[in-house]
C-alpha cells in the first residue's frame, strides 16, 4: 500500500486527526490560504474576462517548500480544508501551488470524529470547481471595489493610503449604511407622550387576594394600539379624567378563558444565530464567537487526546444527521423520560442554504458540559454549553402552559389580565427561561363575580426611538436582507471597527463622524453599491454559481459595467452646490465637501473666505470639552472628554504641549501584569518553546520567538493549573 497524506488548514486539526487515524496517514497543514491576489496592484485583468493573477502569499513561501518536501514519496494526497467555499478555494490553490494532479482527492467532513473522517475517506471526491468559481468571483468583486473605490475615498475625503486608511467594501459599506441610517432615525425621532392605567383588584369576598389588571379599552377603542403614537391617552390631564371615571365604576368578571399554550423549542444554531445568542448571553463579539467555535471544532485536549467537540461552525443549515438526532433523543429519554423526546425543531429555510451542511451541534451529546468543563478555557466552556443546550433542547418536546385570560368589565371600560402556569417543561428542562418564573398567579375567579377596586395606577410613558444595532441585531439584519454569508459576518464587523467607522457604546454600534461621512459620500456617488437589494442580488448570483446555475464571468461583467461608470463619474465630479444657501460672511455660493473630520459646507471663495458649516451637526452634535475629574498621568493637568472625527476620547487640557490621549472609558491607572512563564510545550509552527502569557482576554500560549513566529493558542484549564503550579520565576513581562 502506497504512502498517503492528508492536508488540512490548521495545525491544531492535525493533532485531532492524528488521534483518530494513527500513523497510517501523514498529516500536514496548509496554515490557511497559500495563494491570493497580489497586495500591491489590482491583480485582475478586467479586459480579459476578469482573469485573476494569483501569487504565493509571501509568508507561505517557505512553508510550501516544506510541504513539497513532506510530500516526497507520497502516492496519494487528500485535501481536507474546511467544507465551504473558502475551504474549496484553499484546496484548489494548494493543488496548483504544489503541482498536484487535476484529479487530486478532496475530503469533506463537517465534524472531526472517527465516523465522519472514515466516511469521508471512503468517499473522496474531486475539487468542486463551481464552489471555487463562486469564491473566486466573490474575491474578485471585493478586490474591484476595494482597490478602486478606496483610493477615490483617499482623494475625495482624505486620510491617505497608509495604516488605518479609509476603505470601502461591497458588503462592508452596506453594513455601515445600515448603522448610519439607524442613527439618522434616532436623531430625527421625536418622543411622544402616552399613558397607561393598571388597577389593583380583588374578589369582594377575599380582599387580601389582590391582583393587577390593565385597562385595555373604552367603548371598544384601544388605549394602547401597536402604534403607540395612536394611544388614546396622550397626556396627564386625559389620564386623570379616565381615573376619575374608573373610580366610580363597578368591576366584575366578564369572561374567563382557559387554554393550553405551547412554546416550541428553538432550532439548533446556525452561524448567525450562534453569533446573536453569544452576543446577548455571553457578551462575545462575532469575531470572538467564531474564534472560540473554531477551537471547539478543530479539537481541544481532553484527557491527553485532541477531541473535536462541535460540528463545522460556518453554516446556514439547521439539518441534523440522523445518527446525531438518534443519540440526542436517547440521551433525552434516559435523562428526562420518553415523554420529553420531540420530533426535532427545524428553523426557517435560509435562502440558498447548503443542505449538505449540518447545524452547529456537539459531536456527541454524551460529552456533557459539566464533564468537559475542566478541560476547556472559560470562554470555550461557556460557548460549548450554549451550543450543547440549544441542540439538546431542539430535540425535545414543546413546553406547555395553562393560560388563564380574565376579561373584566367596568362600565364602558374593559380590563384584562393573563396568567400562565407551567404544565409540562419539555425543552425548558434543559433551556430554562427566567421570564417563566415571573408570571402572576390569580386567585380563584368566576364569570359574573364582583370585584373590589383597591388602587388605580396611571403611568406616563414616551415612545422610544429604534434601538441602535448591536452585533446580534446587525448580523440578523444582514442575514434577513440576504447580504453576506456565514463566513463574512465577523470580518465585516471587525473591519468597521478597525477603520474606526463605528465605536461601541453600551455594546451597541455608534457611527463616528468619519463613518457617517464615508457613507454619505458613497450614497451620493455609488447608489448601486449601497443598494441593499442590489447587494443581495449579487449574493444570490454567487449562490447560483456554486450550484452550477450561473457563470462567474457574466456576474462580474454585470456588476462592473455599472460600477465602472459610477467610478469614472465620481472621480470627475465637482463638489455639489447647496441650492438656496449662500455664505453668510461673503455671499458666495456654498458647496458640499467631505473630509476626515466630517461633511461640511464650504464657501466657493476659499481661501479668501474660510466660512464652513457642519452638515452633520443635527445628527451628531459636537460636545464641548468637559472635565472628567482626573489628572493627566503625564503632566498632571486636568483631563477632558473631547469629540474628534473618530468619536469621543479623553485628552489632556494641556494640549498641544501635552499630547496625552486615551480611549473614552479606558482606565488610566496602569494595572500590574502577571509575568510570563516558560513551558515545556512545543510551538506547532516552528517547534520552539511556548510561553504562557497574560493578555487583555486572559492567559494564552505564545511562541518564545515572537515576533518572528506569531503562533498563539488558548491554554486549557488543566494546562494552566500545571504551568502556574510548577512556575518559580516568570521569563518576561506579558506583551
Amino acid at each position: 500500500m502506497g504512502k498517503k497524506a492528508i492536508i488540512v488548514e490548521s495545525p491544531t486539526k492535525t493533532r485531532t486527526l492524528g488521534r483518530i487515524l494513527g500513523d497510517e496517514y501523514k498529516l500536514l497543514s496548509s496554515k490557511g490560504h497559500v495563494r491570493d491576489l497580489p497586495q500591491k496592484n489590482l491583480g485582475v485583468d478586467i479586459e480579459h474576462d476578469f482573469a485573476p493573477e494569483y501569487e504565493i502569499i509571501p509568508r507561505q513561501g517557505k512553508h510550501l517548500k516544506k510541504l513539497q518536501k513532506d510530500l516526497a514519496g507520497v502516492d496519494t494526497v487528500y485535501l481536507a480544508s474546511d467544507p465551504d467555499r473558502e475551504g474549496e478555494a484553499i484546496a484548489w490553490h494548494l493543488a496548483a501551488a504544489l503541482n498536484l494532479p487535476d484529479d487530486v482527492k478532496r475530503l469533506e467532513f463537517h465534524e472531526i470524529t472517527k465516523e465522519a473522517v472514515v466516511a469521508a475517506l471512503e468517499q473522496p471526491r474531486e475539487i468542486d470547481r463551481h464552489r471555487v468559481d463562486a469564491q473566486q468571483a466573490r474575491r474578485i468583486l471585493d478586490r474591484l471595489v476595494g482597490y478602486q473605490l478606496s483610493p477615490l475615498l483617499w482623494k475625495k475625503i482624505g486620510g491617505g493610503g497608509g495604516k488605518g486608511a479609509l476603505s470601502a467594501g461591497r458588503v462592508q459599506s452596506v453594513a455601515l449604511m445600515l448603522i448610519c441610517d439607524r442613527e439618522r432615525e434616532i436623531a430625527a425621532f421625536v418622543p411622544r407622550e402616552y399613558w397607561s392605567i393598571t388597577t389593583t383588584l380583588s374578589p369582594q369576598q377575599q380582599p387580601e387576594a389582590t391582583f393587577e389588571a390593565e385597562v385595555k379599552s373604552k367603548d371598544g377603542e384601544q388605549l394602547l394600539p401597536k402604534d403607540k403614537e395612536q394611544a388614546l391617552l396622550k397626556n396627564q390631564e386625559q389620564a386623570e379624567a379616565f381615573v376619575e371615571e374608573l373610580e366610580q365604576e363597578q368591576y366584575s368578571v366578564a369572561e374567563i378563558e382557559r387554554k393550553t399554550r405551547q412554546r416550541k423549542p428553538y432550532p439548533p444554531f446556525i452561524t448567525s444565530t450562534l453569533q446573536r445568542v453569544a452576543a446577548g448571553a455571553l457578551y462575545f463579539s462575532a469575531r470572538k464567537t467564531m474564534q472560540v467555535a473554531q477551537q471547539l471544532y478543530e479539537g481541544v485536549e481532553i484527557s491527553g487526546e485532541a477531541t473535536g467537540l462541535i460540528t463545522y461552525m460556518r453554516t446556514d443549515s439547521t439539518r441534523v444527521a440522523k445518527s446525531a438526532q438518534d443519540e440526542a433523543r436517547q440521551f433525552v429519554a434516559d435523562h428526562w423520560g420518553k415523554e420529553y423526546v420531540g420530533p426535532g425543531a427545524r428553523g426557517k429555510q435560509v435562502k440558498a442554504a447548503q443542505e449538505a451542511h449540518e447545524c452547529i451541534r456537539p459531536t456527541s451529546v454524551l460529552r456533557e458540559p459539566a464533564k468537559v468543563k475542566t478541560h476547556l478555557s472559560k470562554d470555550q466552556a461557556a460557548l460549548y454549553e450554549l451550543i450543547w443546550r440549544q441542540f439538546v433542547a431542539s430535540q425535545m418536546k414543546p413546553a406547555t402552559f395553562d393560560q388563564v385570560t380574565v376579561t373584566i368589565e367596568a362600565g364602558p371600560y374593559e380590563l384584562r389580565v393573563i396568567s400562565t402556569k407551567l404544565k409540562f417543561p419539555g425543552f425548558l428542562a434543559v433551556l430554562p427561561d427566567a421570564k417563566d418564573q415571573q408570571q402572576p398567579q390569580l386567585p380563584p375567579l368566576e364569570a359574573g363575580q364582583q370585584l373590589s377596586l383597591h388602587q388605580l395606577n396611571p403611568e406616563q410613558h414616551f415612545t422610544q426611538p429604534p434601538p441602535r444595532y448591536n452585533e446580534g441585531s446587525l448580523v440578523a439584519a444582514l442575514e434577513q436582507s440576504g447580504i453576506g454569508r456565514p463566513s463574512t459576518y465577523a470580518p465585516i464587523i471587525e473591519t468597521l471597527r478597525q477603520r474606526k467607522y463605528v465605536r461601541m457604546q453600551k455594546r451597541a454600534f455608534l457611527p463616528t463622524r468619519l463613518g457617517m461621512t464615508v457613507t454619505d459620500f458613497l450614497l451620493e456617488r455609488f447608489p448601486e453599491i449601497m443598494d441593499v437589494e442590489f447587494t443581495a442580488h449579487i449574493e444570490e448570483g454567487l449562490d447560483r454559481i456554486e450550484q452550477a446555475q450561473g457563470d462567474w464571468v457574466a456576474l462580474l461583467q454585470e456588476f462592473y459595467e455599472g460600477f465602472a461608470a459610477q467610478l469614472e463619474n465620481a472621480a470627475a465630479a465637482s463638489p455639489k452646490l447647496l441650492a438656496g444657501k449662500n455664505c453668510p460672511e461673503c455671499g458666495g455660493q456654498l458647496y458640499e465637501r467631505y473630509s476626515t473630520y466630517g461633511k461640511f459646507a464650504g464657501c466657493e471663495n476659499y481661501p479668501n473666505c474660510k466660512y464652513t458649516e457642519d452638515l452633520l451637526e443635527e445628527i451628531m452634535p459636537r460636545s464641548e470639552p468637559e472635565e472628567i475629574g482626573e489628572k493627566c498621568p503625564e503632566c498632571g493637568e486636568a483631563l477632558l472628554k473631547r469629540s474628534g472625527r473618530r468619536g469621543e476620547f479623553v485628552g489632556c487640557s494641556g494640549y498641544p504641549q501635552c499630547k496625552y490621549t486615551r480611549t473614552l472609558g479606558q482606565d488610566s491607572t496602569p494595572k500590574p501584569q502577571k509575568k510570563a512563564i516558560d513551558t515545556n510545550l512545543e510551538c506547532e509552527q516552528c517547534s520552539k518553546t511556548l510561553i504562557l502569557r497574560y493578555g487583555k482576554r486572559g492567559p494564552f500560549l505564545g511562541c518564545s520567538k515572537f515576533p518572528k513566529c506569531r503562533f498563539t493558542r488558548n491554554v486549557t484549564a488543566e494546562e494552566l493549573k500545571q504551568i502556574e503550579a510548577s512556575a518559580v520565576d516568570g521569563t518576561e513581562e506579558s506583551r
